[in-house]
């Protein structure tokens, strides 16, 4: 699976996190959410945890789906 890249986040004083992907909004954090995920970005892997809270990264099904019936053709 290709890692993540081209997130990026800006905190701002008043506790709200807005989170980019290339340069455009993909989601914007308030109150105990924020505070949640700027405690967990500390870590090292900032692109993965920018990529599952804005629910934007691979499943891993993919590759499966492409050989359910429904999508045969």
């Amino acid at each position: 699976m290709p890692r993540p890249e081209g997130f990026a986040y800006d905190a701002y004083a008043s506790g709200t996190v807005r989170i980019t992907h290339h340069g455009r909004p993909a989601t914007t954090l308030h109150g105990p959410r924020a505070a949640r995920f700027l405690a967990e970005v500390e870590g090292s892997q900032h692109q993965l945890v920018m990529a599952r809270w804005t629910g934007n990264y691979k499943r891993g099904n993919e590759r499966g789906a492409r050989d359910h019936p429904r999508n045969r053709r």
